[in-house]
């Protein structure tokens, strides 16, 4: 799928509809973190004066309000309290847990009022994940490293307060541990190797799985038979989780 068909899709557009729904209707200076191809620092851009679009790799943006900043999140430049709103979904789930911390500080330190956080909601990052055939290593899908739910985005943002909190879409994928066993054993056979995010142990691209063996037909039989039982008792949930936080010490 191309990103403008993502971008198209009843989901995609569903999620983007409830972030724009927490944007200010006017501000200063925004910040977007992981800006990609700029369509939220564009929209932003309808809102606010300047929009800093941030990225690992410079973005390319052409916008009169909107300057490409190449950069990263665990080290911003600006300085503290310089952005009123800060933008961030679809990142936080795929930062290294060893810096998310670190990341979360720094969006906290550069601003002044308000921060939007977008991330998948409890999502068991057991179900469709792969298999690097380069290195073997297991990865989670689309690269996505971090859960999260409320508890989870305030221990990670202790400066701010909860403002408002909303679900969009509906999943109740779960898993257990036996059944993920058996699927890695069978190779993940079902995982998103569509995706563009490489193997987090590796860095090389995701590459489709060979052809199964018996052994591990039986396997992926074996752990669609277990996982079975976790929906059982699993209840549906929000794909995605957006919440709007508050700086405590903001006017």
């Amino acid at each position: 799928m191309s990103l403008a068909e993502y971008r198209a899709s009843p989901s995609e557009m569903a999620r983007a509809n409830d972030l724009l729904t927490k944007l200010p209707a006017l501000g200063e200076i925004a910040l977007d973190i992981g800006a990609r191809d700029g369509h939220f620092s564009m929209l932003l851009a309808d809102r606010f004066k300047q929009v800093f679009a941030l990225d690992l790799v410079m973005p390319d943006i052409i916008h009169e309000r909107v300057q490409c900043v190449q950069g990263n999140a665990a080290d911003l430049s600006f300085e503290d309290d310089s952005i009123d709103f800060t933008f961030c979904a679809e990142v936080l789930e795929h930062i290294p847990t060893e810096i998310l911390r670190a990341v979360c500080n720094e969006l906290e330190r550069v601003t002044k009022d308000q921060i939007l956080i977008g991330v998948p909601y409890k999502q068991d990052i057991r179900v469709g994940r792969t298999t690097c055939y380069s290195c073997g290593g297991e990865n989670p899908p689309w690269g996505h490293i971090n859960t999260f739910d409320e508890a989870r985005i305030a221990r990670l943002f202790p400066k701010c307060r909860i403002v408002s909190v909303s679900f969009v879409g509906s999943t109740s994928e779960q898993t257990n541990s036996l059944s993920a066993k058996l699927m890695d054993l069978a190779g993940n056979p079902y995982g998103t190797y569509g995706q563009d995010e490489p193997c987090i142990h590796c860095g090389e691209k995701i590459k489709p799985p060979p052809k199964r063996n018996i052994f591990q037909k039986f396997a992926t039989k074996a752990a669609f038979g277990t996982k079975w039982v976790s929906g059982v008792f699993t209840k549906p949930r929000g794909t995605w989780i957006h919440v709007l936080l508050a700086k405590k010490d903001a006017n």
